[in-house]
């Protein structure tokens, strides 16, 4: 079985968020796997070893990326692709056009992504590829069960479960609760610095900046305004009940 997945390299959850001149600045900042990401790393590399086959992992950024990529080889991962071409980047129109031409390129029989990335949140990035290949997506994935071409899936809907089957191929992206990511052991670590990592750029992957241009563009960004103390109401709760009514509608003027 022929597993692709797509891996975003994403500010580490810790960091502090700086904003200067209305970009973030990444200075000095340490870069993480996307924590979805790492679940669907896990799950690929688990069904490689119950049902064989190979696990490529691919993402688009700058050369920074490779350190994530070569800790998805040391965890067991067999091969990764970096897109680096600048070109390429952009939102999540421009990601999945160009994730599409690299999964064509690389044959799929199955593809696993996060359900979203936690630096954008927009969960866009399964859908959108998805949609590009003309192939079936199955989001916040628990459990996955693969029998010859039958896929079952169970998926977090809204702190329920629901069952889905489909068959291959097919687009699943993770939620947490699918699995506990492995630490790369040492002599993963190793391995991974012999594995093949290949470099794509637009020309290779038969795009052009028309193919790929952003449907959006960031205007500006700001830090949301710090939160304002909180106020404890006192007194017997008919009392309270007044107050916060009459500060809801004269001070918040949310009623």
């Amino acid at each position: 079985m022929n597993i692709l997945v797509v891996m975003k390299q994403t500010f580490d959850t810790e960091e502090k968020i700086v904003i200067q001149d209305g970009k973030i600045q990444d200075d000095g900042v340490e870069f993480i796997i996307n924590p979805y990401d790492e679940y669907a790393i896990e799950e690929a590399i688990k069904l490689k070893e119950e049902h064989g086959g190979e696990v490529t992992v691919v993402s688009i950024g700058p050369d920074r990326v490779e350190k994530e990529l070569r800790t998805a080889l040391a965890m067991g991962a067999d091969k990764a692709i970096l897109v680096d071409d600048e070109s390429l980047f952009g939102d999540e129109y421009t990601t999945a056009k160009a994730l599409a031409a690299v999964a064509r390129k690389t044959g799929y029989d199955l593809i696993l992504g996060g359900q979203m990335a936690v630096d954008s949140g927009a969960g866009q990035g399964g859908p959108r590829l998805a949609e590009e290949l003309g192939i079936n997506h199955v989001s916040t994935a628990v459990k996955l069960e693969i029998n010859g071409t039958s896929v079952r899936v169970e998926r977090d809907v809204e702190g329920d479960t629901e069952v889905v089957e489909t068959s291959l191929p097919v687009l699943i992206t993770a939620q947490q609760g699918l699995n506990e990511p492995r630490y790369p052991s040492l002599p993963g670590i190793m391995k991974a610095k012999k594995k093949p990592l290949e470099r794509l750029s637009a020309d290779d992957l038969g795009l052009t900046a028309a193919d790929v241009a952003p449907k959006t563009q960031v205007v500006d960004q700001v830090l949301p305004p710090k939160k304002e103390a909180g106020r404890i109401l006192a007194g017997e709760i008919p009392a309270q009940v007044s107050e916060l009514v009459q500060l809801l509608r004269n001070e918040a003027k949310v009623i």
